[in-house]
């Protein structure tokens, strides 16, 4: 039974290429670059075996060890994958339970990531084969790490499928995970600028110290402690890694058992009373389309993201800038201009998000002006917290006030300048865009230059439009602080002009292009 098991996961695996040409090209290019830098990581764990230094390759092993197994968990959960092995699949089939579980593990062992982690784990016994001693327990160590992460990848899928069964589920992870993603890029800056020949081995041999007793690291920390001649606590810790992989096991049997007499989820219908926002604004033609904007900002994922982003992206900013070296005084001017700029921008394909429901403004006749000035609202509205809120709070921080008008006119100018842009854009040069229920982070149906352009197009005129109002700010700030109510004035006018002027000029071409816009919706 779990050489037919075995044989299902090789012709599932060559199923993958007999897929369209371009899929093929695409996946064989993937598996060149995975197999490519495991060939390099081995030959670079195969050089370490040349290194003295084993308390350090050992603190290091640790380390990265840990957060491979971490991925391995994380990744499913926050992304999901299609489990082609799904154990209700063959729930029909009257297997037991321990038989169905020991062939879909062994299953698991055969595939690409499964190969690339062979192959690096493969160094790492080589870099630790020092003595028989240390050979074999660097052998055990690399079977026990190999079979954990396998078997706790596929326990993590295994959950993944059951809590993440609904799309509503699938979106709110994926979110999260690239929220963690990107929390997660501050720490690398910092790491990459410690001073690692002072301070930075001493944490790091810390860190290690705590995490090899750990079930994460024990696997990796074995091998480096028989090399530095640590017998008893390599034995402890190989101990630790054998119960670790036990204990997945006995959770992967008790996860086969119980998805096989679990119905997959299903996502629950949910009823609204009343119009929603549609009961909130005005009765208008503008809006009604500021009532669908409310709407799509509120429950569509791909707008979740963009929202996530917006107060992610300074912080992704100000920390290389802080561990650089430029004072907070500088800094902390960054974050609300940022957001602006960010808000503005985010509306520069926003009727190719409509797809094909964009043919409900073509033929009831909605004006274009309306049709712009709606999908404004929401984004006006975050637009004008962000700049309140956030001014105050950083002229607090800094306790100069007298930087409240520049930071209002900047912000303003970026705000309000991506904004009359983005109408004008976003009406001329659609292009395509995931599409409503797909998942936020899937690639869309066709891509071009004209996306790249069209995307810094909009940058760039946000920062040539709050341009006066930036030099007159930094005038105030490094000579004279009377020129920040010049800033001030620059920011706001100017930013009021060209949404004015982005309203009329994007209803004009959004009346004239009705046609061609839905033609592109559906093309794409």
């Amino acid at each position: 039974m779990v050489a037919q098991f075995l044989r299902l996961k090789l012709r599932l695996l060559g199923n993958i290429f007999r897929r369209s040409p371009w899929q093929v090209v695409g996946i064989v290019l993937g598996l060149v670059y995975g197999v490519g830098l495991a060939t390099i990581l081995f030959f670079t764990l195969v050089g370490l075996r040349f290194v003295d230094d084993v308390e350090v390759i050992r603190d290091v092993f640790v380390i990265v060890g840990a957060a491979v197994v971490i991925g391995f968990v994380i990744f499913p959960l926050a992304f999901g994958v299609d489990d082609t092995m799904d154990p209700r699949r063959f729930a029909l089939f009257g297997l037991p339970d321990r038989t169905l579980a020991l062939g879909l593990a062994l299953a698991a062992f055969i595939g690409i990531p499964a190969f690339v982690l062979a192959i690096v784990l493969a160094g790492t016994v080589v870099t630790w084969s020092r003595g028989f001693g240390e050979t074999v327990f660097a052998l055990i160590s690399a079977l026990l790490a190999f079979g954990t992460c396998i078997l706790i990848a596929r326990v993590a899928t295994g959950v993944a499928s059951v809590l993440l069964a609904t799309r509503r589920a699938r979106e709110v992870s994926g979110v999260l995970g690239v929220l963690l993603v990107v929390l997660l890029s501050p720490v690398v800056v910092v790491l990459v600028t410690l001073d690692w020949a002072n301070s930075g081995l001493r944490v790091l041999e810390s860190f290690a110290g705590v995490v090899g007793w750990t079930p994460l690291g024990a696997a990796f920390a074995a091998p480096g402690d028989a090399a530095a001649g640590d017998w008893g606590p390599a034995v402890l810790k190989l101990i630790i890694a054998a119960a670790t992989l036990g204990a997945i096991w006995l959770a992967w049997q008790s996860l086969v058992a119980k998805m096989l007499v679990t119905p997959g989820r299903e996502a629950s219908a949910r009823s609204y009373r009343g119009l929603g926002w549609f009961d909130r604004m005005p009765h208008t033609p503008a809006g009604a389309v500021a009532a669908r904007s409310f709407t799509y900002w509120f429950r569509d994922a791909r707008y979740w993201v963009s929202i996530i982003m917006v107060p992610i992206v300074p912080v992704l900013v100000i920390v290389p800038l802080g561990v650089a070296g430029i004072p907070l005084s500088y800094t902390a001017l960054i974050p609300v201009p940022l957001m602006c700029l960010l808000l503005g921008w985010s509306l520069h394909n926003d009727t190719a998000f409509d797809s094909t429901a964009v043919w409900l403004h073509t033929v009831s006749g909605v004006r274009g002006a309306a049709d712009r000035a709606g999908r404004l609202v929401p984004v006006l509205i975050a637009g004008v917290v962000v700049i309140g809120l956030g001014s105050a709070v950083t002229v607090f921080v800094l306790d100069d006030w007298r930087l409240l008008p520049a930071l209002v006119g900047v912000s303003a100018a970026l705000l309000l300048g991506g904004l009359g842009v983005s109408s004008i854009v976003s009406a001329r040069f659609p292009y395509p865009a995931v599409k409503p229920g797909d998942s936020p982070f899937q690639q869309p149906q066709s891509t071009g230059a004209i996306t790249a352009l069209v995307q810094s197009i909009t940058m760039l005129g946000s920062l040539l439009i709050a341009a006066p109002a930036v030099a007159f700010a930094a005038l105030g700030l490094f000579d004279d602080p009377s020129w920040y109510m010049a800033s001030f004035a620059a920011g706001v006018g100017l930013g009021v002009v060209v949404l004015a002027a982005g309203i009329g000029l994007g209803g004009r071409v959004f009346d004239h292009r009705g046609p061609e816009i839905l033609a592109a919706a559906l093309r794409a």
